[in-house]
């Protein structure tokens, strides 16, 4: 298993979280992004430099994801695709995205974006918070340890 991150719109206050998770479990993480990112030295964390376009990073992590792999993103449609591939997904506040939930949410997405786009509701998500830090590090917690033989 691998963990990829969609990396582009990522809230930085996490990294440190999957940072320390990667070398507590030992699994490779791989950081995607069209803009250079310092990465600490670990033989765990590595990051890749795609250039920039449209869904030029998602494009490159699906080239990469396996099945059992995990991705972390906030696009939705990305985590679609991800969890086609038997991968799994978890989105910055902690979501985890799987065969049962992810067409629910990619149709929600999509209403919203039209409504959104047809004026009839305005603005999109809150502001990232310290509720969605600790969601986030639950939630990878809990799926490290059930998907991490040690």
């Amino acid at each position: 298993m691998q963990i990829l991150v969609d990396a582009d719109a990522f809230p930085g206050v996490i990294v440190d979280i999957l940072f320390r998770a990667v070398e507590r479990v030992r699994v490779p993480l791989i950081l995607v992004s069209n803009k250079h990112l310092k990465v600490p030295q670990s033989v765990y964390i590595s990051s890749i430099t795609v250039s920039a376009g449209f869904d030029v990073a998602d494009n490159h992590i699906i080239a990469m994801v396996q099945q059992g792999d995990l991705v972390i993103t906030a696009d939705i449609p990305l985590a679609d695709r991800v969890v086609e591939k038997g991968g799994y997904a978890i989105d910055p506040r902690g979501e985890l995205y799987t065969e049962t939930n992810i067409k629910h949410r990619l149709a929600m997405r999509n209403l919203l974006n039209e409504l959104r786009n047809g004026g009839m509701i305005t603005g999109g998500p809150s502001s990232f918070g310290r509720k969605d830090i600790q969601s986030f590090a639950y939630q990878l917690d809990r799926f490290l340890t059930k998907h991490c033989k040690r």
